[in-house]
Formats: structure tokens, C-alpha cells, sequence
């Protein structure tokens, strides 16, 4: 950019480098609209229940199948700044929900669609931007209005199921949902925050979804010795170190001369002293199951093995203080300390065997009950990516369960809120002068792309499912939705959480908003 000449024979002043091109005027929106939608154009065929996968493949091989906007994302190498904002998008609805990115991004994606078209016939930006935050407002309290509270079993494994439909561990159907429930509950009666950080999934390597199970508490993955570690059937006291049982070795190389062999046995008859000690005090500490993420000796291993007592050595740190949380143990990291409020509880112990490609696999399953602090899921299937997949849908059936159990709030699917959040503000529109009701009508508009693109993926016409769906709301019942096969019906049995579709519709506003104010794009790269 530089200052043209005056004719007074001066040189322009050059501000910016030759490279540097500036874009204003309509030529921005045309950028910004265009990076927008073409991020919509990309999730639109992944939504709803009939939603279809995207095969990622990157540079180094790997490859990934998977309809979640998260993962999508999060794998895109995104260039565009208005496409970057998108990313951030998507990063903030994950965060804060968990779940409902693709939603998200759609209604942000034809939200900007709309503002280009009001830009090109002469609309100021600001307008727009005042306009679709008064619209926002309407429509939180239509979401607030339309709010439903539940608490009970059946309802809330429907908030689940809502979560994991169109994605792989849909076929896990409702049963898979009421685990998830399960271990929710679990964790709440436990005492601990509803979060889904206390749930753990590990893969089985066998079987299928549906053999998926709740253990209440954790699995170890180590080798053992299956004939030889004891095992734990009633409910048992549960150390848990960060120390090492060994005998301590000098940080500092040092050489000793011995001239009679008894200063040999002098010296073995302190170090088995020293692990007498050790012993004695795992004994005396009445634990049957102790738990340690440093190393163990040998003869200390062998000691407790013969007293009963279960030692399990080399955990990770996670391990340990998951370990310690499910069974509501206090670590310790120092054998001097341990005292019998330190310990925890655990009602079984047991070692899993199983023979895999790549030889036997031993896992230490241990099963607090209904006071586990922490718990875990068994994924049935295979090692692959689909089991993969169905861990990322089961974490967003958690997350959202998050989201409903902490306050209880939950709406009808199916694009039953967003068609009748539109209908609401087409009439707000009707009443308002100026140029602010081409943009309310603009929001109404990007609302209504929700069940839109669920009758699409569904392979049903979308102007003839809109023109049906705003009757039905006029005429019959305003819980009328777009259901799984694509017809217009009263929507039973799909919940989606009102703090996730509330968050959704606030951060997409904020973004395009933000994008709106744009009236300059200053490239250093001179694309």
C-alpha cells in the first residue's frame, strides 16, 4: 500500500513490503462467505443420524474414518484466517460440550452465507451484527422456555443414545447407553464430580460393541504370572505408593574393600534386614492388595506373594492416582507414613487371560463396587481404528451426560428447537422496521439449515421438508421434527442437552460477528 503522488514530483510513501496485497470492500466478504461455507459444504454430509464418514488421510500413512466435527477439525490443515476462526470454533464447542461441533459449525457456516448475500445488496456490517445478537437473545429465551429437566434412568440413557446416533457405536443401541449411565451414576454416589474424566475406556481386543461392560474400578494392563499372583475375592484393604520396595542404591559411585568374608555376610545380613523391614511393614499394614509405581525386589515380591498379598509394581503415574481414586486410597510416598486411614478398599482382584495374534495378553482387573471412585468401561472389539471410533462416541454420550446430569436441562431433537426458534423470529421480523428485519429473517434462515441438512443426509427434498415442518409447527404441534428416515413427525426420544446447543448457537454468533467486522484483509504472503 502506498500513498499516491500529489504532482508535487515526491515519492509515494511506501508503508507496507511490494509483496504485501490488500483486500477491501466486497472482495472481503466474497473471501470471508466463501471460506466459511466451503467449511460448512465439508461437515454438511456428516450430520444427523444419516450422516456419512470422511476418510482422513494424512502425509505419513495414517489414516482415520469418522463423521465427528471434532476429529475432522482437528485434522484439517487450515490455511484461511476465516477458516482458522472456524477451527477455533470447533476447539471452543469441544472444550466446553464435548459434543454438538458439527451442529455448530453449520448454523456459523450459513449464518455467514446469509450476511454476504444482505453485504452484496448495500448492508452496513455493524447492522448485521447488532441484528443477529438481538436475534440470539430471542432464541436463548425461546431455548430457555422450550427446556426440560430429567433425572431418571430411561431419559437420561436417551440424552446418550441421542449423542452416539450416526456415529459407529450406534450399534450398541440402548443397553450401551445405560452403561454410560451407569458409570455416571457410579461416580456421583461416590461422592466425586459428575465428570467424564472419571471414566475410563480400555480396549478389550475382542468380542463386539455390545459386549461392552462396566467394571467398577480399573484395569492394569501388565504380565503376570497367573498361577502364581494371588487373587482377591472378598473386599480387601489397597495400599498405593509412589515409592520404590527396594533396597536403596547411593547416588554416587563409591568402592569398598572387604578383606574377611564377614564383612560380606555383614553386608547381605543388612540388606535382607533392611527388606525384612519392608516386608514386615507391608504385612503389618493389613493390605491384601498393594500398589506401587516404582519398582519392587524380587524377594519382597516373592515374600508377599506367599503372605497372600497381591503387589503390583512399574504403574504409571495416571495409574497409580487413578488406582488411588477408584479405591479411595491416599498415596504414599514413603513406607514410614502408612498408617490404616491411608488405605483403601477393592471387593475383587482377578487376572484376565487371553490369547491374541501376537501372543497372551494378562490384565489386572480390579473391582471396587458401588464406592469406586473411578471406573472403566471394557470396549468390546477389535484393536483397530473402528474400535477407536467407538470410544470417541461413548466419550461424547459421557460428555453430554456431563452437561445434562449437572443441571438437568435437555431439548427435542431433530431440528424441532431450531424450526420453531425460527418461526418466533420471522414473526419478531414482521414487526420490526428497517433494515434490521432482513437480517433477523437472515438468522431465521440459518436456523432453519439445521433440519434442513437432516432431511437431506435423509434423501428427502429440502424445500418440500421445510414448507412441511413450518406447517406442522403452525398447525399441529411444535414438536414436529425431521425423525431418522427423513419425515415430518412429533420427535420422540431424541435429547440433546441445552447447554451444548446453547453454547453452539452463542460461540457461532460471536464468531461470524467477529468475521463481520472484517473490512480489510492484509496478506504479508501476496495471495
Amino acid at each position: 500500500m502506498a500513498q499516491q503522488d500529489d504532482g508535487s514530483g515526491r515519492a509515494p510513501v511506501v508503508i507496507v513490503r511490494p509483496t504485501t496485497s490488500v483486500t477491501s470492500g466486497i472482495a472481503v466478504t466474497q473471501k470471508l462467505v466463501g471460506a466459511a461455507v466451503a467449511f460448512g459444504d465439508i461437515l454438511r454430509r456428516t450430520y444427523g443420524p444419516n450422516g456419512l464418514d470422511k476418510m482422513m488421510y494424512k502425509t505419513n500413512g495414517e489414516n482415520a474414518i469418522t463423521n465427528d466435527g471434532a476429529k475432522i477439525v482437528s485434522e484439517l490443515l487450515v490455511k484461511h484466517p476465516a477458516a482458522k476462526a472456524f477451527v477455533q470454533l470447533a476447539e471452543s464447542q469441544e472444550n466446553a460440550c464435548g459434543d454438538g461441533v458439527t451442529g455448530c459449525l453449520l448454523f456459523a457456516s450459513e449464518l455467514m452465507r446469509e450476511a454476504g448475500r444482505l453485504l452484496e445488496r448495500g448492508i452496513h456490517p455493524l447492522v448485521l451484527v447488532e441484528a443477529f445478537q438481538h436475534s440470539l437473545d430471542e432464541v436463548l429465551g425461546i431455548l430457555d422456555a422450550r427446556t426440560m429437566h430429567v433425572s431418571d434412568v430411561k431419559s437420561l440413557s436417551l440424552v446418550a443414545q441421542t449423542s452416539m446416533i450416526g456415529k459407529s457405536a450406534e450399534s450398541g443401541g440402548l443397553e450401551l447407553a445405560k452403561l454410560l449411565v451407569e458409570a455416571m451414576q457410579t461416580v456421583r454416589e461416590a461422592g466425586k464430580p459428575v465428570r467424564a474424566e472419571h471414566i475410563r475406556m480400555v480396549k478389550r481386543g475382542q468380542d463386539s460393541l455390545q459386549d461392552t461392560v462396566l467394571i467398577k474400578g480399573m484395569v492394569i494392563e501388565q504380565k503376570f504370572d497367573s498361577e502364581r499372583v494371588p487373587e482377591i475375592k472378598q473386599q480387601s484393604g489397597v495400599l498405593a505408593l509412589t515409592c520404590s520396595l527396594t533396597v536403596e542404591q547411593s547416588k554416587r559411585d563409591a568402592e569398598i574393600e572387604i578383606e574377611r568374608p564377614e564383612q560380606m555376610i555383614a553386608f547381605l545380613d543388612a540388606e535382607e534386614a533392611i527388606l525384612s523391614k519392608k516386608i514386615q511393614t507391608l504385612v503389618s499394614s493389613g493390605a491384601k492388595a498393594i500398589f506401587t509405581s516404582k519398582s519392587i525386589d524380587d524377594r519382597i515380591k516373592h515374600a508377599c506373594f506367599d503372605e497372600g498379598i497381591l503387589l503390583v509394581g512399574m504403574m504409571e503415574d495416571a495409574g497409580i492416582e487413578d488406582l488411588a481414586s477408584a479405591t479411595n486410597a491416599t498415596l504414599i510416598n514413603h513406607l514410614d507414613d502408612v498408617d490404616a486411614s491411608s488405605l483403601g478398599l477393592l471387593s475383587e482382584a482377578k487376572i484376565d487371560v487371553s490369547e491374541r495374534e501376537d501372543g497372551r495378553r494378562t490384565r489386572l482387573i480390579v473391582n471396587v463396587g458401588d464406592a469406586a471412585g473411578l471406573v472403566t468401561l471394557d470396549v468390546g472389539g477389535g484393536q483397530g481404528v473402528a474400535t477407536e471410533e467407538y470410544i470417541r462416541a461413548m466419550y461424547d454420550g459421557l460428555r453430554s451426560l456431563e452437561m445434562v446430569i449437572g443441571d438437568g436441562g435437555v431439548l427435542l431433537g431433530g431440528g424441532a428447537f431450531h424450526i420453531a426458534a425460527a418461526l418466533h423470529l420471522r414473526e419478531k421480523a414482521e414487526a420490526t422496521a428497517g433494515r434490521h428485519r432482513l437480517a433477523i429473517e437472515a438468522f431465521s434462515r440459518a436456523l432453519e439449515s439445521i433440519p434442513v441438512a437432516l432431511a437431506s443426509n435423509a434423501g428427502e427434498d429440502q424445500i418440500d421438508t421445510l414448507l412441511k415442518l413450518r406447517a406442522a409447527h403452525r398447525n399441529e404441534s411444535v414438536d414436529f421434527g425431521v425423525s431418522k428416515d427423513g419425515s415430518i413427525g412429533e420427535i420422540d426420544g431424541v435429547l440433546i442437552p441445552a447447554t451444548t446447543l446453547s453454547h453452539a448457537l452463542q460461540a457461532a454468533v460471536e464468531t461470524a460477528c467477529g468475521l463481520l467486522r472484517v473490512d480489510q484483509v492484509i496478506s504479508s504472503r501476496g495471495d
